[in-house]
């Protein structure tokens, strides 16, 4: 929501700054000055990505109207969770945690963590790598590298849209460049008539410029930026559960497990030891 409140923000007070100046709006409304640098972002964006990753960038995008749902909640309810699984492998050894891999959604334990249920990343990365641990037949220095191999990978698949916003955005100075440039040669061929007809015809070439500069700056660098900190957050909460799996391999206590995990949360929302080790035991018990 703050990616609105501040975009608002930037052409609230452009505007603002544009009346006070006594300016004419009506010389900003130039419909094929919007057709050029519309279509021409559109078509290096669709020439540079492709349909798919099209539509992974719509969804970044309309992904960040939803609240961040890597809350200090959130990793709370993470590090009870693998407490109670790590607490079941000291109890009842790995082949307790069998029907919880194997089918989580109806696992008595991470059903009840609907917020660690509804992120499909995180479940498929705990349970897979849980399975791997069940097999027994990889070391705790192997499974490292294939939880990093794993990570690495999906965060390079997430990284894309930011990477196309920023090159759409880098590009739109250039396509507004362009609709200038095409003004004035048309503005060239009035030369010599009223002046207030070139006047006019040069202020309509000069939104161009304004409008690429605005979008690139005011609009798809700030959503690039938005898109990559959420995937920073996500990045996070996975390595979370990395850190808490690599020390659970090398035969660790759960609460050691867990306090690995804890050490890797940005400490704006890290819950302290002593209230991780309360809620833990107490759901423990």
């Amino acid at each position: 929501m703050f990616v609105i409140i501040g975009i608002v923000m930037v052409f609230g007070c452009i505007i603002a700054g544009y009346a006070m100046h006594g300016g004419n709006f009506a010389v900003l409304i130039q419909v094929n000055e919007f057709i050029i640098l519309g279509g021409a972002g559109l078509g290096s964006f669709l020439a540079a990505n492709g349909m798919a990753n099209m539509k992974a960038t719509l969804s970044a995008v309309t992904g960040l109207l939803k609240p961040d749902p890597y809350t200090q909640q959130a990793y709370n309810d993470l590090l009870k969770m693998m407490y109670q699984l790590f607490n079941i492998a000291r109890k009842e050894g790995l082949l307790g945690l069998e029907k919880h891999v194997e089918s989580p959604e109806t696992s008595d334990i991470m059903n009840v963590y609907s917020s660690f249920i509804a992120n499909h990343h995180a479940t498929a990365f705990l349970c897979d790598t849980l399975k791997v641990i069940l097999t027994g037949s990889v070391s705790p220095h192997d499974l490292s590298e294939m939880m990093e191999l794993d990570l690495d990978t999906c965060h390079g698949e997430a990284q894309k849209p930011v990477d196309a916003l920023n090159a759409v955005g880098d590009a739109m100075p250039g396509f507004g460049i362009v609709a200038a440039v095409l003004g004035v040669i048309i503005t060239m061929g009035k030369i010599g008539g009223e002046a207030a007809e070139v006047g006019k015809s040069v202020a309509a070439a000069l939104v161009g410029t304004f409008l690429g500069i605005l979008l690139a700056y005011g609009v798809f660098a700030p959503m690039a930026r938005a898109v990559s900190l959420r995937l920073g957050s996500e990045a996070q909460f996975l390595n979370c559960i990395r850190y808490a799996l690599f020390s659970f391999a090398r035969g660790e206590s759960p609460i050691t497990c867990v306090e690995f995990a804890r050490r890797n949360i940005d400490p704006s929302v890290r819950p302290g030891f002593a209230e991780m080790e309360r809620a833990v035991k107490e759901k423990a018990a």
